[in-house]
């Protein structure tokens, strides 16, 4: 506790908490731009290291973090534009809230949820990060399989109007995951060498969302007046209050062990977050329309995520994300090397940063929840203009990934595929999911396999691969079991009315 205290002053002096507003409002401001997320930030800022001190300069490099998870889900709710993947899950029912005049509410109860998400992440972070550090290493590929093979099916077979559907999406992100290179041969890249590298996942997103979006909207246009969507209150209700401080504390327990796993992440916490918020909700008809609890689960997943990539990278020296890579290399420029004895080595910059980690938190609410009714007035801007600033920026961030031309194409291409997702009712979050998490399921497969000469028994060798696998068969089976309830009590409704 002395040494956190002497942490929490330390960031805030004057010149650390100008660093952390710094660093706040660029993440934020680089968060609403598609495609443009923390890592490009941080990588940009990278020269920073070379003038200023190691302290300030994590101080404010945590802020952008911060800052950049909560910007990614402002565009999300309010243009159907994720910022970053892990805001993918906040679109859904987010940008519904935006056009039933709900923008204001969805907005605060993200940076609400955000907020109340990290700072709990942030004192298990300080409480518990040794003893989560030396367990999570002990977890094999087996395990990492399981548990994404479970999130990839559950992610399928709770979204859209049919499971069949669902599915056909899921193995629609699979093959676009699948163009590349692996172990040295080509795939799916028609001999491209500008897709040997893959599909970028910030391409598919954009092209998926906004440009789908965009280009559906301009379809119907002239089939339907123009209408302003109104920005409505400013604020939660009560009603808001008491439907979102549940899914904010489920969030958090899911985003912040992800978050700690070293294969982990946020995209994986925030689906399983959205599908729990779906299972549990007392107002099923909402979700699909702009349910609150879908939007104040994943937000707090996600920030907790974002507090729990620092357990790996502080405790063990390992990244996880984009973002904990280059702060990897930011505190490597400054002669630390981040591992086991980081604790005893340099207490006073871990117990700095830690601290900032509130600071940032805490700055991060005070500087957006006021903005939220200004954000929601975006949605005022005419249809045309609107649209037309979300294809810039969405073109800005996907060329800015490679900076190709090759990108801009494909951009267009993937458009018109969630343009005829849209039209046969297939949902795009599956393809995301599959996206996203393809090439780590085939990396944890791959890995597992080679350790053990190819033995297909090792994938449930495992004693939490095991669990995973049975609440797996659990799940299907359940799945099972409802359609065939469902098919019949169909065929005893319309022998009735017969």
């Amino acid at each position: 506790m002395d040494l956190f205290l002497d942490g929490l002053m330390n960031a805030l002096t004057p010149e650390n908490l100008l660093y952390a507003v710094i660093g706040v409002l660029l993440g934020t401001a680089v968060g609403v731009l598609p495609g443009i997320g923390p890592a490009m930030t941080l990588a940009l800022l990278f020269p920073i290291t070379y003038t200023v001190p190691v302290d300030s300069a994590l101080i404010m490099f945590a802020g952008i973090y911060y800052g950049g998870m909560y910007g990614g889900s402002t565009t999300s709710i309010l243009l159907n534009t994720p910022g970053e993947s892990s805001s993918v899950v906040t679109a859904i029912e987010g940008n519904q809230m935006a056009k039933r005049g709900r923008a204001a509410q969805a907005l605060a109860t993200a940076a609400i949820g955000s907020f109340v998400a990290g700072t709990i992440a942030t004192a298990l972070l300080v409480l518990f990060a040794p003893k989560v550090s030396s367990a999570v290493v002990q977890l094999g590929a087996p395990s990492y399989f399981a548990i994404l093979l479970l999130a990839l099916v559950a992610v399928s077979a709770v979204l859209g109007s049919s499971k069949m559907r669902g599915f056909i999406a899921l193995f629609l992100g699979l093959a676009i995951a699948l163009v590349g290179t692996s172990t040295g041969q080509a795939r799916l890249t028609f001999g491209s060498p500008l897709l040997a590298d893959g599909i970028d996942v910030v391409v598919v997103a954009v092209a998926i969302f906004a440009i789908g979006e965009a280009l559906w909207v301009a379809a119907h246009l002239r089939r339907r007046p123009l209408q302003v969507i109104p920005v409505g209150r400013p604020w939660m209700d009560r009603k808001d209050w008491g439907r979102s401080w549940k899914p904010w504390l489920r969030g958090t327990a899911f985003g912040f062990p992800f978050g700690a796993l070293p294969a982990g992440g946020a995209e994986v916490p925030t689906f399983l977050s959205y599908i729990t918020e779906r299972r549990l909700t007392k107002h099923p008809e909402e979700f699909g329309k702009g349910a609150i609890e879908g939007v104040a689960g994943p937000e707090a997943a996600n920030n907790a995520s974002a507090a729990g990539t620092m357990v790996p990278l502080l405790a063990i020296g390992l990244p996880t994300t984009a973002t904990a890579a280059i702060m990897l290399n930011a505190i490597q420029s400054y002669g630390i090397q981040p591992g086991p004895q980081l604790f005893d080595n340099e207490p006073a910059l871990v117990w700095t940063l830690l601290a900032s980690l509130f600071v940032a938190n805490t700055l991060l609410l005070v500087l957006n929840l006021p903005l939220a009714p200004i954000w929601a007035k975006l949605l005022r801007v005419p249809r045309p203009y609107l649209y037309a600033g979300i294809l810039f920026f969405a073109s800005l961030g996907a060329y800015s990934v490679s900076f190709e031309p090759f990108d801009l194409a494909l951009l267009l291409v993937l458009g018109f595929l969630g343009v005829a997702m849209r039209r046969f009712g297939l949902p795009v979050l599956p393809l995301i999911v599959g996206v996203i998490l393809g090439p780590s399921l085939e990396n944890q497969l791959t890995q597992a396999l080679a350790l053990s000469g190819g033995q297909v028994s090792t994938l449930w060798s495992e004693p939490v691969a095991k669990v995973v696998y049975a609440v797996l068969v659990l799940a299907l089976v359940a799945m099972a079991v409802a359609a065939v309830r469902g098919r019949a009590a169909r065929r005893g409704a319309s022998t009735v009315e017969k």
